[in-house]
């Protein structure tokens, strides 16, 4: 059978269509698999439970490209359980309502604060400086009771327990001022202030109210704690 030019012609055209059309159509589908992740985002940064002073990193997982999206006439809709939103871990629901169509993925929420931690193992009664202590970005379900986001107001302050590096560093686990320390009580009244020497009986932190024996006159009295080696009362 002898092929005429004509028909050779025509036949690498149809070779040369065929190939534009799968690039064509592969890209509308990698288009289409992108804005639904990029959808997903949105409606996870719109609807989870976000702390609002936490710093927020919100990342869909990418959508498998051999999943074939069909085309909406109507916008695509999102959906996910008030549990599901609460989680690290964001399970969405992505429908076409005029068609039968759905998928599930996932979308991954990152919630960090910067919060003071060790940077080797101390033991009790150690001082704590700014050589041992440093600032981390720490997920918030990491975060338990009262923590520090500077190492400013924690030189000086002394360890009742043991750690290891990296732990964060909490009310519990501290004191600025320690039982059998000898303080400065700091007296004011009325614009004027005296200073005196005390015995802490207690273990105190920043803001706690602690008894304190006055080393002259042995009267123990209540005060607050305002640094690592001062108290301060009002007279």
């Amino acid at each position: 059978m002898q092929i005429t030019k004509s028909n050779s012609v025509s036949t690498i055209l149809g070779f040369v269509l065929t190939y534009f059309l799968m690039i064509f159509t592969t890209a509308a589908n990698a288009s289409l698999h992108q804005s639904i992740q990029h959808q997903a985002e949105l409606y996870v940064q719109q609807n989870a439970f976000i702390d609002d002073s936490a710093d927020v990193n919100i990342q869909a997982a990418e959508v498998d490209a051999r999943i074939h999206i069909p085309a909406c006439t109507v916008p695509y809709q999102f959906e996910s359980s008030d549990s599901s939103l609460k989680q690290s871990n964001v399970s969405v629901k992505v429908t076409c309502p005029n068609t039968n169509w759905y998928l599930f993925t996932s979308v991954q929420v990152e919630q960090t604060k910067p919060v003071v931690v060790t940077s080797e193992t101390m033991s009790p009664g150690s001082l704590l400086t700014n050589k041992n202590l440093y600032v981390a970005d720490i997920p918030i379900n990491k975060l338990r009771g009262s923590t520090y986001s500077s190492t400013k107001n924690l030189v000086g302050a002394r360890l009742k327990r043991r750690v290891r590096p990296g732990q964060i560093i909490n009310d519990g686990m501290l004191c600025f001022v320690c039982k059998g320390d000898k303080i400065t009580i700091m007296a004011v009244a009325s614009g004027l202030s005296l200073k005196v020497s005390g015995i802490a009986q207690q273990d105190g932190n920043l803001g706690d109210t602690i008894r304190v024996q006055n080393t002259a006159s042995k009267k123990t009295i209540s005060a607050t704690v305002s640094s690592t080696s001062e108290v301060s009362i009002q007279i």
